[in-house]
C-alpha cells in the first residue's frame, strides 16, 4: 500500500499517523479478561477522539473507530483450531513492516517480538512493555537491543532493567464513563482476575474467612494454571462452601455490576506486579482496594484513601475491618484524576512528540545494538 498523503497543516497542528500493534491473544477490546488488549482499546480510541489518524493492527473481531488492520481472523486465546499462535504474529509483523511510511510513529505492545525488525527500520517506534521484567531470560535478550525505545506502565516495573532505553511511564487510564460510580457499599468481598500462584486468591478466601465477610471470585483459568486451580484452589472452595462464589471469567457490564456492588476488592498478589488495571476498575467505581505490598501497589494506590496497601493477610483483615471508615467518593475522584484514558493518551502524545525529535540518534543506537554501557556512555 502506498504511503497516503499527510497536509502540512495536520503536521503543523501536531496530529499524527500512527500505528498500535496488540497481541493477537485478545481481541481489542476483549470480550472478557485481557488487560494489555484492553489498555490498547482505550488510548487507540482516545487518539482517534484527538484527532490523530490511527492504525490498529489487532485480531479480526476487534473493534475500533480508528482504521482495522486485521492479523487473525479471530482472537487466539480460546480458539480451539489454534494450535501455532506464533504463526499468527508473524502474520501480525509481516503486515506492519510492509510499508512503514505509511505512519510517522510505530507503537508497539506486543513485548519483544518486533525488535529484530523495528531497529532495521527508519520509522519512529515506541514500545510499551506490559508484562514482568524480573526474568533472568531477559537479561541477555534487552541488552542486545538496550537502544530500542521502551515506556513503562509503573516506576516500579523498570527496578530489575534500569538500564533500558526509558521513554517515560504511563500509567494506564480508563475512559471515565466505562464504569459508573456506586455510593452504597456492598457487603461482599471481591477477587478480580485470573486464577495463578504468584495472584494467592488462596490469601483472599484466608482473608475474607478470618473477615466473616462473603468472597466472590471472578476468575479465568488458563490451560497452564488448571493443574493449580484443581490441586489447590478448588479444594478450599469446597471447603468453604456457600461463603465463597466462584464466578468464573467475566466482562462487560457483568464486572462492573461485580465491582460496583463489592464491599471491598481483595489484591493479594504475591508477584512484581507492573501495574494492576483492576485496581483502577475498581476505583472508577468508587470501591475501596486491599492490595499487598507488591511491585506497582504502592504507586497506584492511595494508601488510606482508595483502600489499603498491606504486608500480608493478617493486615488484610485489619483493613476490612477499616473499609467502612474510607469514602467511596473519594475513590472515584483519585481515579478521574490520575487514571483517565484521556490523561494516558496526552502522556503518550508526549512521549511520541519526544521519539520523532530524536528519532536520528535513537535509530543509529538501536540498529547497531549497543550495548547498555556504550548507550549510556
Amino acid at each position: 500500500m502506498a504511503a497516503e498523503a499527510w497536509p502540512a497543516a495536520d503536521r503543523q497542528s501536531g496530529r499524527l499517523r500512527i500505528a498500535q500493534v496488540a497481541p493477537l491473544y485478545e481481541s481489542v477490546p476483549p470480550r472478557c479478561y485481557g488487560g494489555t488488549e484492553r489498555v490498547v482499546s482505550y488510548l487507540t480510541e482516545e487518539l482517534v477522539r484527538l484527532g490523530h489518524q490511527v492504525t490498529l493492527f489487532a485480531s479480526g473481531d476487534s473493534v475500533t473507530t480508528g482504521k482495522l488492520v486485521p492479523c487473525s481472523p479471530h482472537a487466539l486465546r480460546l480458539d480451539r483450531r489454534c494450535t501455532d499462535q506464533l504463526a499468527h504474529h508473524f502474520v501480525l509483523l509481516e503486515e506492519v513492516f510492509k510499508d512503514t511510511s505509511r505512519f510517522d510513529l510505530i507503537h508497539f505492545h506486543i513485548d519483544y517480538l518486533h525488535f529484530p525488525l523495528s531497529v532495521r527500520q527508519a520509522c519512529p517506534h515506541v514500545s510499551t512493555l506490559h508484562g514482568r521484567l524480573d526474568l533472568p531470560d531477559l537479561v541477555p535478550l534487552y541488552s542486545k537491543f538496550a537502544g530500542v525505545p521502551v515506556v513503562s506502565i509503573s516506576d516500579a516495573q523498570r527496578g530489575p532493567l534500569p538500564w533500558l532505553n526509558w521513554q517515560g511511564t504511563v500509567h494506564h487510564g480508563l475512559p471515565p464513563d466505562l464504569y459508573r460510580y456506586r455510593e452504597e457499599r456492598g457487603k461482599y468481598l471481591a477477587f478480580l482476575g485470573r486464577i495463578s500462584p504468584e495472584k494467592r486468591v488462596d490469601w483472599a478466601i484466608e482473608t475474607a474467612r478470618r473477615s466473616g465477610m462473603p468472597l466472590k471470585i471472578a476468575a479465568k483459568v488458563s490451560s497452564g494454571d488448571e493443574e493449580y486451580f484443581k490441586a489447590e484452589i478448588q479444594p478450599l472452595l469446597r471447603q468453604s462452601g456457600a461463603f465463597v462464589e466462584f464466578l468464573g471469567e467475566i466482562g462487560g457490564e457483568d464486572k462492573e455490576e461485580f465491582l460496583a456492588n463489592a464491599y471491598a476488592m481483595l489484591f493479594p498478589i504475591d508477584w512484581p506486579e507492573p501495574f494492576g488495571l483492576v485496581m483502577i476498575e475498581a476505583m472508577a467505581c468508587g470501591t475501596p482496594v486491599i492490595a499487598h505490598r507488591c511491585g506497582s501497589v504502592p504507586e497506584v494506590m492511595a494508601d488510606g484513601v482508595t483502600g489499603f496497601v498491606v504486608d500480608g493477610v493478617a493486615e488484610a483483615v485489619q483493613a476490612v475491618r477499616r473499609v467502612a471508615a474510607l469514602s467511596r467518593g473519594k475513590c472515584r475522584q483519585v481515579f478521574e484524576e490520575r487514571f483517565t484514558a484521556g490523561r494516558m493518551a496526552r502522556d503518550y502524545v508526549a512521549i511520541y512528540q519526544r521519539v520523532l525529535r530524536e528519532k536520528p540518534a535513537t535509530s543509529i543506537m538501536a540498529s547497531r545494538g549497543v550495548s547498555r554501557t556504550e548507550d549510556r556512555g
